[in-house]
């Protein structure tokens, strides 16, 4: 992705190196624990909580902090590319968009959802309308997940930028709602529905910002279905666990994030993305 010299967005809490952070612990099971009852309509609070662990913030040497000064400008600069996407397509429906803010941080936050540690992965907050990244997530995406790329990182903010139109569009309020009425095994499939709607929105950004900034390399697309398809439920738990549960699947299967995705990208089309028909 073209992004040197771009705009960055003002819309960034930087808490990296504020001196407040604590590492918290969980690793990939963490991950997993919280993406299954963090993202949408839970309480994240109560397993947020159970990820800290009062140990020192990690120290970076000074090639690693000039390595994550990067990633921070890259990530502002992809925040602006989906405020001026959002904020068009919005307005062509006259609607005002309402900006989220992005809280970068190392080790441990406070959110709106409760404490939130870098086994976490990135998040959305519903409560506080935040987006929610540690830095050191993406050197996991690359490591663990084996999706590198720079367009990778850009997929997992703008999937969460999506949660975020969720909201304001009231899908977020309505999977709440569900929630105190379905079993645990019907909530999940909702779940799943909606990540997968945060999936397209992800890909109409790439449709937008590739038509408006003309700022997409080749190659770029492929990093972030990449990225999608590595954090698949079923790949997920395959490497977890062994095993796949598909009742417990809460943000779809590999082959589904990357199907809704690329459909965002090649249509551009918000009335193509309903994933609650099927």
């Amino acid at each position: 992705m073209l992004w040197r010299g771009r705009r960055q967005s003002g819309n960034v809490d930087d808490r990296r190196f504020s001196g407040k952070g604590i590492a918290a612990g969980g690793g990939i099971i963490g991950v997993i624990i919280v993406l299954v009852n963090l993202f949408l309509g839970g309480d994240p609070s109560v397993v947020l909580n159970q990820l800290n662990q009062d140990s020192p913030s990690q120290q970076l040497s000074p090639k690693e902090q000039a390595a994550d000064n990067d990633r921070a400008a890259f990530v502002k600069v992809v925040l602006a590319e989906t405020e001026d996407t959002w904020n068009k397509i919005f307005s062509e429906q006259r609607q005002s968009y309402s900006e989220p803010l992005l809280v970068l941080y190392r080790g441990v936050v406070e959110s709106g959802c409760g404490n939130a540690g870098s086994s976490s992965g990135p998040f959305y907050c519903p409560a506080d309308q935040k987006l929610y990244i540690d830095l050191s997530f993406f050197e996991e995406l690359q490591n663990r997940f084996q999706a590198p790329g720079d367009f990778a990182m850009a997929y997992v903010v703008a999937h969460e930028v999506g949660h975020h139109v969720q909201y304001l569009l009231g899908m977020t309020a309505k999977m709440e709602q569900l929630r105190s009425r379905l079993s645990d095994e019907e909530y999940n499939r909702y779940s799943v529905k909606l990540e997968l709607q945060a999936d397209f929105y992800a890909g109409v950004w790439a449709h937008y910002t590739e038509k408006m900034k003309n700022n997409l390399e080749s190659g770029d697309i492929d990093e972030a279905v990449k990225a999608a398809q590595a954090v698949g439920d079923d790949r997920i738990q395959k490497e977890s666990q062994g095993y796949i549960v598909p009742d417990a699947f809460t943000h779809g299967t590999s082959a589904q994030r990357a199907y809704w995705f690329k459909k965002g990208y090649q249509t551009g089309d918000l009335r193509q993305g309903d994933t609650f028909k099927d």
